[in-house]
């Protein structure tokens, strides 16, 4: 006789389903245990000359090999990912520099989503869908401004930034939505990072640590933080009609 038991097949696409997220969660805790400490600008200093001649030499295989190991930084959430942004502009310069790294983040930004949503996010929003209460009127309320909330998200990065691949894939954001507006959204904190990096060579050469907190910089922060209240607008304007008899 058959066994009742749930098919031995269908147990295992599950796990196969939500092994590669999982495999990202607990290498980003590893990561984060074993190279909290050890990701510094000493790094840099220490390899400079050789990254320059490597540079040099094979352009095209440093291209790739900074593309593949930010997608990596970034798919596994390991340390140092604003320390590799930094990283372009010191090899490549502001330009083209930020779009190596701006297309690297997005791609391994997409990686985390996709792997969260197949392992776990449309069952979650399906669940969510269903539900009510509080945690429906949250979803449903980004649901309605998507465009805007996931690009202020990226603009002014209010979580961390593995966090913000893995919450749009759990309330169940399309996948166009998330890749365009991370692509865009990365893109002012990109240049502003690459654009330090871009200047390293001559501060590495004094002994001096580069300043990660210009972004705070007034000069820097307003311009971003207008924009994030540009991309805000449509959301008020839709609460204004809303309330209007």
């Amino acid at each position: 006789m058959d066994s009742p038991e749930a098919p031995l097949p269908s147990r295992s696409r599950a796990v196969m389903r939500r092994l590669p997220i999982l495999v990202i969660l607990l290498a980003a805790v590893i990561g984060t245990v074993l190279l909290r400490d050890q990701i510094d600008f000493s790094v840099l200093r220490a390899h400079h000359d050789t990254l320059m001649g490597l540079r040099d030499a094979h352009y095209a295989l440093t291209v790739l090999g900074f593309m593949v190991a930010y997608v990596l930084i970034v798919t596994l959430s390991l340390p140092g990912a604003a320390l590799s942004t930094v990283t372009g502009g010191f090899l490549f310069g502001v330009f083209p520099g930020v779009v190596y790294t701006v297309v690297a983040a997005t791609i391994g930004a997409v990686a985390v989503f996709l792997a969260a949503r197949i392992g776990f996010g449309d069952r979650l929003a399906a669940r969510i869908d269903a539900g009510q209460g509080r945690v429906k009127r949250l979803s449903t309320a980004l649901r309605e401004n998507e465009w805007e909330v996931l690009f202020i998200m990226r603009l002014i990065p209010v979580v961390p930034f593995f966090v913000g691949n893995l919450v749009p894939a759990m309330i169940g954001v399309r996948t166009h939505r998330f890749f365009v507006t991370t692509l865009l959204g990365i893109i002012p904190g990109g240049l502003v990072y690459t654009s330090v990096g871009n200047g390293l060579g001559e501060i590495l050469a004094r002994g001096e640590q580069p300043d990660m907190g210009v972004i705070f910089e007034p000069h820097i922060l307003l311009p971003i933080l207008g924009l994030a209240a540009l991309a805000a607008l449509p959301i008020l304007i839709r609460s204004m009609r809303r309330r209007v008899p």
